[in-house]
């Protein structure tokens, strides 16, 4: 399996085209979620990745309530990967304070205490904060670039104009501005095409998508696998059920080309995003199959008849991801 690397934005760094998600990894929880992988688990997945040229990988501080961020520091330190060799990225928001200056400065320094590390390749702000004004956030955020505790800044799910609005800040003030987005997107959520993902296009910020696979809906045939997570995970329901009747159309297309191109549909759903000038989709494999499908993806190249075919049942969708005013 050959791996492909590209640049965050412009920022030097770069990175597999695969990015391993932490929110697979941590202690189960009832309150949180109950599929995530072991200590020993999380250290397989991440050894394998290494092994096969994935150097990416993203979390966040309440990712099963900061074990997420112990597991994959463990793992690293036990694998003996040197530090140079991994971009980590990790995301600040929902905890105490939001994206206040004091929230963000007591935040980052509990994810580098458990992550075991003295920086962080990528800080992302993982929603929009309507309570603390634009400029306190960014000039916070720009301020650690500068002290060189991270290297780059992020954003997260949010509507098109926040996402403006704080590049412009950032840009009139001489701050840190944000490389990449982390969104919400896949071939049963859309919406992002409309604003969002062209005023990432104008400011020359990657896109590295979570759930490109919608949680699981676009790895199989049907609605549901059986497995734990398909059966326990609240917000994987929340996310997707409403529209149901009409993703269940997008999901037999995808089924369609991967019968037809003799891939698994996990290859086919990745492949779009590359298609569509994706840098990094955020992957959260629970088994190394899933990150061998991963990596294999990359290799499938879709036609646009492909992509037009695959396209063409979307409806517009609810918004799932920006959060609405508080």
């Amino acid at each position: 399996m050959n791996m492909e690397y590209a640049e965050l934005g412009n920022t030097g760094i770069k990175v597999s085209r695969i990015c391993v998600g932490g929110m697979s990894f941590g202690e189960p929880s009832e309150d949180f979620h109950r599929w995530t992988l072991s200590r020993e688990e999380t250290k397989e997945v991440i050894g394998f990745c290494f092994e096969n040229g994935i150097n990416f990988i993203d979390t966040a501080n309440t990712y099963s309530h900061g074990t997420s961020e112990e597991f994959i520091g463990h793992a690293l330190r036990e694998l003996e990967i040197p530090r140079e060799d991994v971009v980590l990225a990790s995301k600040v928001y929902f905890n105490e304070g939001h994206l206040s200056m004091e929230a963000i400065l007591r935040e980052i320094d509990l994810t580098l205490d458990r992550l075991g590390t003295d920086y962080l390749d990528l800080y992302q702000i993982h929603r929009f904060d309507y309570g603390t004004p634009i400029e306190e956030t960014m000039e916070t955020l720009s301020d650690l670039v500068e002290s060189g505790i991270v290297r780059a800044i992020g954003a997260s799910a949010m509507y098109g104009y926040q996402f403006h609005n704080m590049q412009i800040a950032a840009e009139r003030n001489g701050w840190a501005m944000f490389s990449t987005m982390q969104n919400h997107y896949n071939l049963l959520y859309r919406e992002d095409e409309r604003e969002l993902i062209p005023i990432c296009r104008q400011y020359g910020v990657s896109l590295i998508p979570y759930s490109p696979l919608a949680g699981g809906h676009l790895a199989h045939t049907g609605w549901t696998s059986g497995s734990l997570r398909s059966s326990t995970d609240r917000v994987l329901a929340d996310k997707y059920d409403r529209a149901k009747e009409n993703d269940l159309q997008i999901i037999e297309r995808v089924h369609e080309l991967s019968v037809r191109y003799g891939v698994s549909m996990s290859q086919v759903s990745l492949a779009w995003h590359f298609a569509k000038g994706v840098t990094a989709p955020i992957v959260g494999g629970t088994k190394v199959s899933h990150m061998e499908d991963a990596i294999a993806s990359i290799e499938l190249k879709l036609s646009d008849d492909d992509i037009e075919y695959l396209e063409e049942p979307y409806l517009p969708h609810e918004i799932v991801g920006a959060l609405r005013s508080l």
